[in-house]
């Protein structure tokens, strides 16, 4: 009896299970064999509907019946199919690339530039290699990292700086991966180069908030950068050279069409401008595949880059990134996807200062497993779900005399590991044609591992108030823990839920609401508002905590004249808990007690982000407009006292209150194509002086309050024209001439403000710094 009620109760279910199917398979580009992710699949005439993955996979389930598969991906030609679906199939489909109308000069830009009204991903920009190849940038060399600070909510470090904030965030607090690999510094020579090659790179998506669960460990953003997995088709080498760095990139495919390969490598002969001093770099990036079977994909891709500098005899310096993520992609179903990752990544960096006989090298490691699996469940649910572990081995630093006369001892600062573990689960959920949600919870866990013998302090304060002298001072150590290798020098463990919620209006108007919580276990240790060689990266433990970020944003999104005109506007508001800051007279460089030189403190951001774009046409851009805040709060918690700046809130170095930016291209003729940017910004806080008195014969300064004054607003025009000459439509060879002027009316941003005494008239002075003004360059790039 209890077995026929059961059936009896699962009977509707079973029958509507059997009267559904599902249609699988995966979509690449005709011309290379890429896959193409973002791109929509859907049956015509009803809501069901899916967006390829990044690896192109993509399943749709439908009642039983006959339909008409509809693939659109801008820039391509769409792909109409009918499909009659009575069992489980598997569809491999090639979209071919849109055929230029060189007569009209119509201009599409890529599917990723429009604005997605239906899905409830907010806060987030995907761009195209080919998209950001369009824009002018410094030296002539093409720059993801550039091409993002010309976007709502990203500003920049400073002048030819790779580095970028993120909605009033630090550098460190953003999560930066090349193939899922974690990249701790992002930099090429002094910044004018970012770590990623243009023409090894597919895509890009940028997550400002509304972070999606598979994702962690950064309080800020996401930038996953993807790699070609190289041309599966036919051999194809891709090249450019300019006034600095030249780069060639090969690929072809591999065992019979079942693979394919990319090499890539980049280097640079700035050195042969300079007189006494050399700097220069070079980078290679390799990535392969081979398909074992329609369910099974194996993935080994890799890059290593490298920086030199030498000033004089004094100094010289050099640091560099390795990275390796071999991957296996398996299919379970027409309706379950998995990928495993093994990845290996690598930061370090090293220098010598000859003048007081100093070696410094320090260094991380970082191994990490995940496994990361998709379900479409149906035509409404598909879930993301999976695991990861990261183990990490930190060298602080190793300081080593470089002679017999040198000023300093050896000195090894001690080696620390810990290991972040991390489950996530998140559902996207079509609720109704109009309403849809994303859910997701990620339980993380932090552990700082030993062997260490960390030191306990009086009344376990490692930063006490000296109220005699009104400053804070080192705390006063009484002894140390000892603990053995693999013995838990502290634990921690955080749920981070996320949601996002979209409400269709109409077929082109939308409004979005997110929020996620994310816990940030690493610290960037500098005083600087730049990620530069001398940074150096602690994990959290007894006396640092780890930072917990919350952000809320809403938005409206409205596509306008058949998608050729889109308008994004958001609202945001994020906090940060257990954000270090530094005492005054903090010494950071080989100090093997950094919890001395700090104190903890809370940070807020929120503003207001406009986006305009015109995606089809001769002419095609976007203008953003970012009205914003950024402050931080830093009272003196255990060790007492006033706290920084009083413990008042004050502006973090990050804080820009207007910040536009316009991107433009246009499309002359077949021969002549045009780029601009221009930028503005607030200058960024600083704390200037705002008195002296003299003690014992010596001119002392006094300060205003902490980034009280600001540095003068940044901005400029770039410009940049390509020519492409004419050619024969079967020749293979292809090639252009890109002509560019970077600061066109030669600004002289300051990068920085000193102040000091006239030698000769002994009157206090301010005297600027900047980078560069006006900086032409000139680039010719080939393909074959």
């Amino acid at each position: 009896m209890k077995k026929q009620l059961l059936l009896l109760f699962l009977l509707p279910i079973l029958l509507q299970a059997q009267d559904k199917f599902s249609l699988s398979g995966s979509l690449k580009d005709q011309s290379n064999g890429e896959t193409i992710f973002g791109a929509n699949v859907f049956f015509e005439g009803t809501n069901i509907g899916a967006v390829t993955n990044e690896y192109g996979f993509f399943s749709l389930t439908a009642p039983q019946g006959e339909y008409t598969l509809v693939v659109s991906y801008m820039g391509y030609t769409d792909i109409k199919q009918t499909v009659s679906l009575n069992a489980n199939q598997k569809l491999n489909l090639e979209m071919a690339p849109e055929a230029s109308q060189l007569e009209e000069v119509v201009v599409v830009a890529d599917e990723t530039t429009k604005t997605n009204i239906k899905t409830p991903q907010m806060s987030t920009v995907q761009l195209k290699a080919e998209t950001i190849k369009q824009m002018p940038v410094v030296l002539g060399e093409v720059d993801i990292l550039k091409s993002i600070q010309m976007l709502p909510g990203v500003t920049n470090n400073g002048e030819g700086s790779s580095g970028f904030h993120v909605r009033g965030g630090a550098s460190d607090q953003n999560l930066v991966l090349l193939d899922e690999a974690i990249i701790y510094n992002t930099s090429h020579l002094f910044g004018f180069f970012s770590v990623f090659n243009a023409d090894a790179i597919k895509d890009m998506k940028l997550y400002k908030g509304g972070i999606p669960s598979q994702f962690g460990g950064r309080v800020s953003s996401v930038l996953d950068v993807r790699q070609k997995d190289g041309n599966s088709k036919e051999f194809k080498l891709t090249g450019g050279v300019g006034l600095v760095a030249s780069r060639l990139a090969a690929e072809a495919p591999l065992f019979n069409g079942k693979g394919s390969f990319l090499l890539a490598g980049r280097g640079s002969y700035a050195h042969l401008f300079l007189n006494e001093n050399k700097a220069n770099f070079y980078d290679v990036n390799l990535k392969t595949n081979y398909e074992i079977n329609e369910n099974n994909r194996l993935y080994l891709s890799g890059y290593y880059g490298r920086d030199g500098m030498e000033f004089g005899s004094s100094f010289e310096n050099d640091y560099g990134n390795l990275s390796g993520n071999l991957r296996w992609n398996h299919i379970f179903s027409e309706r379950l996807f998995s990928n495993l990752s093994l990845i290996y990544s690598k930061y370090d960096y090293h220098f010598v200062f000859d003048d007081i006989g100093l070696d410094w090298v320090s260094d991380i490691d970082n191994y990490n497993l995940k496994y990361d699996l998709k379900w479409y469940m149906n035509d409404k649910i598909k879930f993301d779900f999976g695991a990861s572990t990261i183990k990490y081995d930190f060298n602080p630093g190793e300081v080593t005399p470089t002679g017999e006369d040198s000023s300093v001892n050896y000195r090894k600062l001690d080696d620390k590991e810990a290991l972040e573990s991390a489950i996530y689960l998140g559902m996207e959920h079509k609720i109704s044609p109009k309403f849809t949600a994303q859910y997701g919870m990620r339980y993380s866990h932090f552990i700082r591992q030993g062997p260490q013998s960390p030191n306990t302090y009086e009344n376990d304060q490692p930063v006490v108030y000296n109220a005699e002298q009104g400053v804070y001072e080192r705390g006063t150590p009484n002894g140390t823990k000892e603990y053995g290798s693999g013995d838990n020098i502290k634990t921690f463990g955080n749920f981070e839920p996320r949601l996002a919620l979209s409400y269709q209006l109409d077929e082109k108007s939308s409004v979005k609401a997110s929020y996620n919580r994310i816990a940030q276990y690493l610290h960037l240790i500098s005083n600087t508002t730049s990620a530069t060689p001398l940074d150096v990266w602690a994990p959290s433990g007894e006396f640092i905590d780890p930072q917990l970020g919350d952000q809320y944003a809403i938005g409206y999104f409205r596509n306008f004249a058949n998608n050729a005109f889109s308008m994004e506007i958001e609202a945001y508001y994020k906090t940060i808990d257990n954000r270090l800051d530094y005492i005054d007279g903090a010494d950071l460089i080989a100090n093997n007690t950094i919890e001395t030189e700090v104190l903890a403190g809370e940070t807020r951001s929120y503003g207001l982000e406009l986006l305009l774009k015109k995606n089809t046409g001769r002419l095609t851009g976007w203008l953003a407009y970012t009205l914003s805040k950024a402050e931080q709060r830093t009272p003196g918690g255990s060790a007492g006292g006033p706290g920084i700046n009083n413990g008042d809130w004050y502006r973090t170095s990050y804080d820009r209150t207007h910040d536009l930016s316009l991107t433009a291209s246009y499309q002359w003729n077949k021969k002549w194509s045009f780029g601009a940017n221009f930028a503005f910004q607030t200058g960024r806080p600083i704390t200037y002086p705002n008195g002296q008195f003299v003690y014992e014969g010596t001119s002392v300064a006094t300060f205003s309050d902490r980034n009280a004054d600001r540095l003068p607003a940044y901005h400029r025009l770039d410009l940049s024209a390509t020519y492409r000459p004419n050619r024969k439509p079967n020749n293979r060879w292809k090639g252009e001439w890109v002509f560019g002027i970077y600061n066109v009316y030669n600004r002289h941003n300051a990068a920085s403000i000193s102040f000091g005494q006239n030698e000769d008239t002994g009157l206090n002075e301010a005297s600027k710094t900047y980078i560069f003004g006006i900086l032409p360059a000139i680039s010719y790039n080939f393909k074959f």
